[in-house]
């Protein structure tokens, strides 16, 4: 590949390295110029563009990454359509993300022009993630590397989702008079929940005493139970009223009795170091900690998915689990799972208004942006009832500033204010406690709208909710007006954890511009890019200043 600049009236046939403004409409980075680009650019007074050309044996970016993903035996996944060298992989399966580190070493080892990165190994999954992207870098590169790289993908399954696969579980929770039977229940439903995602569900639920006889009784009588429909696989858990002590303790010895194995007792997880895992003949038996008694994220869950995949773990798998197995207090944290559910809408959203700032630009009389008044109504108050009156999903407002005045403005209206102590911080410290209460109502959709932007109707909203529903969900989707990028904007799960990382006075835009995912322009004219940030600009958009 040749790659530089060419003189305009040389240009044809080859392919744009940059995006090309020009006032008839731009010409995109990747576009192959034909004559009468040539002639738009001449008239322009563009004499010389930056572009790439083939040499024999180069492929484009997009044909390149086709043949590689085309090479991907697709096990739980779907993949997108090659666009600017890049395929994304989705999931298809609730399930177990499996990759093989050596291949994918391999594979990038071959060309730094040719890249392939996804998520960790044994990673849970939801359908609708993305899991994997392959990506050419430059606008070109050797067909023979592509060859090399194809053909170690055809090696094995570089990467893969093992879909979970429904058990009928047996629960056994062990009673001790400290140990209130509510707690029992709420064991119970938090483990449903966790099943959801695998259909798995309850079969028998037995409450014995606390002692290792009465444990290995009812695992056997477990055990007994016809097996389910279409031979469905039998898991046994076991919850202690007590923590495990020793190897001889309860849950252990129970196993025992009943004729079974410990493979493992004790995790290098936290919280979930408590755990006891063992087998009956070919039936797995779980002795949970007591941290599964939360929906939060720990070490029970680990050995459970992989079960539920089909992936039992072995013992030197687990005790590779130190490194990585700190889990308190990361914010990576998933869904709590009594908020997940396994047929979410993955286009579902939760709209977010950031009303938080410190309104700096509004000089030192201290007036409120947003509190001033449009057509009577305070600016704030406008823009929410705005998000309220689309009715595509709960609307949660970020406060900061004069909190409790922006909470009087919007008195009545329905919408659920959560307040950012750390506001003064910038923007993404707002945006990010936005996405914590989007997450916690296990949606997997943020729109993000600003407050003060009074022309944003719910009509505006409800495009862009219909476009992101289009991509079904897996999209970022931006307002945009005359082309030119706006807000509001709308970020799928795949972008949630990049946003978990933002500091500091700065918004999405770094994570839209790096997420490898499709972007929907739509166009709503220019509401899209009118804040009013200072009192002129309030005055002009034909508020009143107010407080």
């Amino acid at each position: 590949m040749k790659f530089g600049p060419v003189k305009t009236e040389e240009a044809e046939g080859a392919i744009l390295a940059h995006s090309q403004p020009l006032a008839s409409g731009k010409l995109p980075k990747g576009h192959l110029l034909q004559q009468a680009d040539i002639t738009r650019l001449a008239e322009a007074g563009i004499t010389t563009v930056i572009a790439c050309r083939l040499e024999p044996g180069d492929l484009a970016e997009d044909e390149a990454a086709d043949i590689l993903s085309s090479a991907i035996a697709l096990q739980g996944l779907s993949r997108s359509p090659a666009s600017t060298g890049r395929v994304n992989f989705y999931a298809t399966e609730n399930g177990l993300f499996l990759a093989n580190k050596t291949l994918v070493d391999r594979f990038n080892g071959v060309n730094p022009a040719i890249t392939l990165a996804c998520l960790a190994d044994r990673r849970d999954v939801r359908v609708g993630d993305l899991v994997a992207t392959i990506k050419i870098i430059p606008l070109a590169v050797s067909g023979a590397s592509i060859e090399t790289a194809a053909a170690i993908l055809r090696e094995g399954a570089a990467f893969q989702v093992a879909a979970y696969l429904a058990h009928r579980v047996h629960l056994i929770a062990t009673q001790l008079p400290s140990l209130k039977s509510s707690v029992m229940d709420k064991t119970a439903r938090v483990l449903e929940a966790r099943l959801a995602s695998s259909q798995s569900h309850i079969f028998s639920e037995d409450r014995v005493a606390h002692r290792a006889e009465a444990v290995a009784e009812a695992i056997k009588a477990a055990l007994a139970e016809p097996k389910g429909e279409a031979g469905q696989p039998s898991l046994v858990i076991v919850f202690g009223a007590s923590a495990v002590a020793d190897a001889d303790d309860v849950i252990p010895s129970a196993i025992r009795l009943a004729g079974g194995v410990v493979d493992q007792v004790g995790l290098p997880v936290d919280p979930g170091n408590l755990l006891v895992l063992g087998h009956v003949g070919a039936i797995q038996v779980i002795g949970a900690p007591g941290c599964a008694r939360s929906p939060k994220e720990n070490g029970f869950d680990w050995v459970l998915n992989r079960i539920l995949a089909g992936h039992p773990p072995e013992r030197a798998e687990m005790t590779g689990w130190g490194v990585g197995g700190l889990l308190m207090e990361i914010p990576s944290r998933p869904l709590p799972r009594l908020a997940a559910t396994a047929d979410a809408d993955p286009a579902a959203l939760g709209l977010v208004v950031l009303a938080a700032g410190r309104a700096s630009r509004m000089g030192e009389d201290g007036r409120h942006k947003l509190l001033a008044e449009f057509e009577s109504e305070p600016l704030v108050r406008r823009s929410v009832r705005q998000a309220l009156e689309a009715d595509i999903g709960p609307v949660t407002v970020i406060t900061g500033h004069r909190s409790a005045e922006v909470a009087a403005a919007l008195a009545g209206l329905g919408a659920e204010l959560v307040e950012n102590p750390d506001f003064a911080s910038g923007m993404a410290s707002s945006l990010k406690t936005g996405l914590t209460a989007v997450e916690m109502k296990g949606l997997p959709g943020l729109m993000v709208l600003l407050a003060d932007m009074p022309n944003v109707s719910s009509a505006d909203i409800v495009a862009l909710a219909r476009a992101y529903a289009k991509s079904g969900g897996k999209a970022i989707v931006r307002a945009v007006s005359d082309g030119q990028r706006g807000n509001p904007v709308i970020l799928p799960a795949a972008t949630f954890e990049a946003l978990k990382t933002l500091e500091g006075d700065i918004g999405a835009r770094p994570v839209i511009e790096s997420a490898g995912l499709a972007v929907i322009d739509v166009e709503i004219g220019p509401a899209a890019r009118l804040d009013v940030d200072t009192p002129e600009a309030i005055l002009a958009a034909g508020g009143i200043l107010r407080g």
